[in-house]
């Protein structure tokens, strides 16, 4: 999740609060504002036409397994055939919230080879088995090497002089066993790269690169080809998608939607919106009206071109002189087009590389230099067969000359001054594969290969270049410092030097949260020997369980360890990786209410804090305890394909708790319950009733009960509209909504439809007719106003079933109900559904619906509200004298649904909807005509 300032009511990324609607459209409400997003490289891609017709890498002559499987083995795997397999939603519930349910299609049918198993190519080929590809084949013809520990998770001391692809196969393929991890140990051909969609090189020399490249754009479809390297603090990518890729939604965004106030009958025509919302249209964009009353020539669905587009209005570029005048009503929506790029081979490439993607402008002048120093660097290893020795200027040298070289044979582009200390640095590391640059390329090349076979997001064009030198010591490194020691950590003593990889072993390291980011930086600090001193430690807490839903992402967890503590696994994890890691496991949360066990003396001895947090209040607590004890923070999060970072260093910069976001704006709350026009309106709405229903009556009743005395003496001290509202809940839900069987609950949720979507909607109407006015003549229903219509319930509507169907179970858990077997057979649940008595619905003509857009609660005071709250108390004694002792309710927190009910309740039950047209969400939709984005 990224920190946003304010808590809203839950999680982003790491586990919660991922709003999920049919094709998993994510829905980036009012709350998600981002806090310094930093995107690393551009989203978004195109998909291959051909990616289903893929076939499996077969063996050739004994050297390619699955597994130590033979190909007949292979064959008879059900995902390696043509069809592609159903998508798990509670595995994947996170990537198709953020790609949608057609990407995924297509990704579940791509195979992708990747090339070279060092940390690199295994952080690549990590994160693809976890999305969810159809098949990853893993090629390396090298053994491992000690250098090798320090930046791939996979191999252990053991392992060392083994072959690589074969060494990291089981392990792989641990992390999602419905993807086929197959391997090649020998030297790969052209012929055998016609079996992938993608292609992945990590070190390869550039001629075999640019021959392999040159094969891939011609075959057909084309392959995507992608080569990366990481040398020390230096990393490269390069992206050929073929001479024409076709990007079909650049952005990964739902299509921005306007409601229309006015158009003006002229050439060009005026089209103002309301000002509910800032319109994010921009010049040149094409959009589509609806629902246009008057104008109608516009609802024929044709792309319309828009100019000078402003907050709440814009340009058509249409004569609509002739046009019928306008009356009211219309949405406006942008179409999205899909882009094609023309992508150059790497050969072109070389020597024309065109714009390069920056991630540092204060660095704008570094890529070009970057750009011959990779090539310089393929020289070298040609002329001498060996990487520069770490610290010896000879070397560096050499590898300077060939840089000039190059630059001298340019005639365009060509360097007017050459960076030698750069260069340096570039030489001593060259040799080394560093674990966080390996796990930061390892995340791009991954998101780089979705892009390729999904048809999703705005792919890398074409090179991208990145050095952190800013990491080095300030002060100058002796070069016997850099000197190899026969350890695992030798890469990182080549870039870094002994002295520092010391303090790194000896640190004390406090790392809160262990799900997606956790799991990921703990995997880094063990190789990278944070901790694995004697005077070291690290200290890692979560008080949260490991959720099926976790696993496609939090790497460190396996599906044997559903139901275990996070913390523990995580460091069991880490710890094999690095058997001299310190690590120390705690299942408490870090807050006020555990300075008992995070107290002065551990704070005080702790080097550094990683926060690894999903809420926004946990990351203020965390940010307040570090500024107080003056300890650096590391602060990051993700949302989807985005993320960002902060760096909190005492006296230095400001901490995290300094900046605060730009207050939200709040929707009316007579415009959320009456009135709403968009889908944050519903999802508003949404959510408030599940927590009312399932989760705050639940606890106000248990409150009662636990202490009626007590409860009682408040609700008298309180004596107002808030306190009566209560009462009034608690009595309902023990009289008339008390549920004792299982058939209780499903004519409680039936009855909860047709409230919901049918008597609000008709009473609503009945209040205010489509033709009403208000006191000025205006029509009531306008704009954003949009007039709705009743819903009739049908057992023949999967979406209406599976409502039922799901609120009738979450209120069984509520009560402790059990909940048949039978529920899954809709037969049976129409059956049931259809003995249920509906009373027929009959308007009220003195009901009060509040228009007031000032109003913040629906709850109206009145004079007598101490007498109507005493009678209230009165009749809840005579309730709870008719419970049984021991009765009481089970809450059911909105956070933790998706690990109880959702996989097996299609996602139906409110706020936690998945599917259009099998959910309340989208009929909430319906009842008020409100569009929602079709994300496929």
């Amino acid at each position: 999740m990224l920190p946003r300032k304010r808590a809203a009511g839950g999680e982003a990324d790491e586990d919660d609060d991922v709003i999920v609607v049919e094709e998993a459209t994510h829905i980036a409400t009012a709350n998600a504002t981002l806090k310094r997003p930093c995107l690393i490289s551009s989203s978004a891609a195109a998909a291959s036409s051909s990616s289903s017709s893929a076939v499996l890498p077969t063996a050739t002559n004994g050297n390619a397994t699955v597994n130590g499987e033979s190909e007949q083995s292979i064959m008879r795997n059900p995902n390696g055939g043509g069809n592609v397999p159903d998508i798990d939603e509670d595995l994947h519930s996170r990537q198709l919230a953020v790609y949608g349910r057609e990407t995924m299609r297509r990704l579940f049918a791509s195979n992708v080879l990747v090339s070279g198993l060092q940390g690199l190519g295994a952080e690549i080929a990590k994160n693809l088995i976890l999305a969810g590809v159809k098949s990853v084949t893993l090629h390396d013809e090298g053994v491992v090497e000690l250098w090798d520990l320090s930046s791939n998770f996979i191999f252990c001391e053991e392992d060392v002089g083994k072959n690589r692809a074969l060494a990291s196969v089981q392990k792989l393929q641990e992390l999602n066993n419905s993807v086929v991890v197959s391997t090649l140990t020998a030297e790969l051909t052209e012929e055998k790269l016609s079996d992938f969609q993608a292609v992945v090189f990590t070190n390869i020399s550039l001629d075999k690169a640019i021959e392999y490249d040159e094969y891939c754009r011609s075959h057909q479809p084309p392959i995507a080809f992608i080569k990366s390297d990481v040398r020390g603090l230096f990393g490269s990518v390069f992206c050929d998608f073929g001479p024409e890729f076709t990007v079909t939604d650049v952005d990964g965004e739902d299509p921005h939607t306007g409601i229309i106030a006015s158009i003006s009958n002229t050439n060009p025509a005026l089209i103002t919106c309301v000002d509910d919302e800032r319109l994010e249209f921009q010049d040149g964009d094409l959009v589509v009206f609806s629902e246009v009353c008057g104008m109608t020539e516009l609802n024929d669905g044709k792309p319309r071109k828009i100019k000078s587009a402003r907050p709440y209005s814009f340009i058509l570029d249409e004569n609509t002189t002739n046009y019928k005048p306008y009356v009211k009503g219309g949405i406006v929506t942008q179409v999205k087009q899909p882009k094609v790029l023309n992508f150059k081979s790497l050969r072109e490439g070389l020597k024309d590389p065109g714009d390069f993607l920056l991630s540092d402008f204060s660095k704008f002048d570094r890529p070009p230099l970057l750009h011959l120093a990779f090539q310089a660097l393929d020289r070298f290893l040609s002329e001498f067969g060996r990487f520069p020795v770490a610290g010896s200027e000879e070397d560096a040298q050499k590898l300077i000359s060939f840089v000039t070289q190059l630059n001298d044979s340019l005639t365009d582009g060509k360097l007017e001054n050459i960076d030698h200390n750069l260069l340096r640095h570039f030489a001593f590391g060259a040799k080394a594969v560093l674990n966080p640059m390996a796990a930061m390329f390892g995340g791009i090349v991954g998101q780089e290969v979705i892009k390729a076979c999904s048809g999703k997001f705005n792919p890398l064009y074409q090179f991208f270049y990145f050095d952190s030198v800013e990491s080095l010591p300030t002060e100058p490194l002796d070069p016997s410092d850099l000197r190899p020691l026969n350890s695992r950590y030798d890469a990182q003593i080549s870039v870094f030097g002994a002295k520092l990889q010391k303090k790194l072993e000896d640190a004390k390291v406090f790392v809160v949260g262990s799900g997606a980011l956790g799991c990921e930086f703990l995997k880094n600090l063990a190789l990278m020997g944070v901790s694995c001193g004697s005077q070291g430690k690290l200290t890692i807490t979560d008080d949260d369980v490991i959720e099926k839903s976790n696993l496609s992402r939090q790497f460190l967890f396996r599906d044997w360890n559903i139901g275990q503590a996070k913390s523990t696994v995580a460091a069991s994890a880490a710890a094999s990786m690095n058997p001299c890691l310190r690590i120390e496991a705690l299942q408490n949360r870090a807050s006020p209410e555990t300075e008992n066990v995070f107290d002065d003396n551990f704070w005080e001895n702790l080097s550094v804090v990683i926060n690894a947090l999903d809420n926004v209040n946990a990351r203020l607590y965390i940010d307040q305890r570090c500024v107080y004890f003056q300890k650096p923070l590391l602060e990051s999060g993700t949302l989807g394909a985005k993320c960002n970072t902060q760096m909190v260093i005492p006296h230095l910069t400001e901490n995290y708790g300094a900046s605060r976001d730009p207050p939200e704006k709040q929707a009316p709350m007579c415009t959320v319950h009456s009135f709403p026009h968009n889908i944050d309106h519903c999802l508003t709405w949404a959510r408030s009733e599940f927590e009312g229903l399932l989760e705050k009556t639940p606890t106000e009743v248990n409150a009662y009960l636990n202490n009626p005395g007590e409860y009682a003496s408040a609700m008298r001290k309180a004596g107002d509209a808030q306190a009566r509202d209560t009462l009034e809940r608690v009595i309902e839900c023990l009289d008339k909504d008390r549920c004792e069987t299982f058939q209780d609950c499903i004519a409680w949720a039936r009855l909860r439809f047709e409230d919901y979507y049918s008597d609000r909607v008709k009473q609503l109407t009945f209040t205010f007719p489509e033709d009403a006015v208000t006191s000025t003549g205006a029509p009531f229903w306008s704009a954003p106003k949009r007039f709705p219509r009743p819903l009739q319930f049908s057992v023949d509507d999967p979406g209406h079933l599976n409502f039922v169907m799901a609120a009738s179970v979450l209120r069984a858990e509520t009560f402790g109900i059990p909940i048949p077997d039978w529920i899954r057979s809709s037969e049976k649940l129409a059956d049931a559904v259809n003995r249920v008595i509906v009373p027929d619905f009959e308007p009220k003509k003195d009901v009060k619906i509040v228009t007031d857009e000032k109003a913040t609660s629906l709850s109206t005071s009145s004079i007598d509200d101490a007498d109507v709250i005493e009678e209230l108390i009165a009749r809840l004694e005579d309730l709870r004298s008719k419970l049984p002792p021991s009765f009481r309710m089970n809450p059911i927190q909105f956070e933790k649904v998706c690990t109880l009910y959702l996989a097996d309740l299609q996602r139906a039950f409110l706020f936690h909807m998945l599917w259009p047209g099998k959910g309340n969400l989208l009929i909430w939709y319906a009842s008020f005509h409100i569009p929602y984005w079709d994300h496929k």
